[in-house]
């Protein structure tokens, strides 16, 4: 199976920088999406970034397009998301995710899109405070 492992979390001030890094193990498909979820307290998951690892395509949503970027390095086997210009409202706790089948890239940045997602990481803290 898949496994993930988060890591790179920590406090960071409202304009500042981030990167997160995201530990994949496991056989994967040329299809296989891989994503960054945030979950805020009494929030709801969303997703923040999805690569579509067959391609390279990248997905965003509004919240954070132009500040968020996500990237592989296929050799380290690692998933990274480097957060820039941080956002007061960006604190939460960011996980990992990876889904097998084709359509799941599709879904990510929807609603209840995180559901689609088949593995996940146990997490890591983002905290934003002046």
């Amino acid at each position: 199976q898949v496994q993930l492992v988060e890591s790179g979390g920590g406090s960071v001030q409202p304009g500042g920088s981030l990167t997160l890094s995201c530990a994949v193990s496991g056989r994967t498909s040329p299809y296989v999406a891989l994503a960054w979820f945030r979950q805020a307290p009494g929030k709801q998951r969303e997703g923040v970034a999805c690569i579509h690892v067959g391609d390279g395509n990248t997905y965003y949503p509004d919240s954070v397009k132009g500040r968020f970027t996500i990237s592989r390095e296929q050799v380290q086997g690692q998933v990274l998301l480097h957060m820039h210009n941080v956002e007061p409202e960006d604190p939460a706790v960011c996980y990992c995710a990876t889904s097998p089948d084709t359509e799941a890239y599709q879904v990510v940045m929807s609603p209840y899109g995180y559901v689609g997602m088949k593995y996940w990481g146990k997490g890591t803290q983002v905290t934003v405070s002046s």
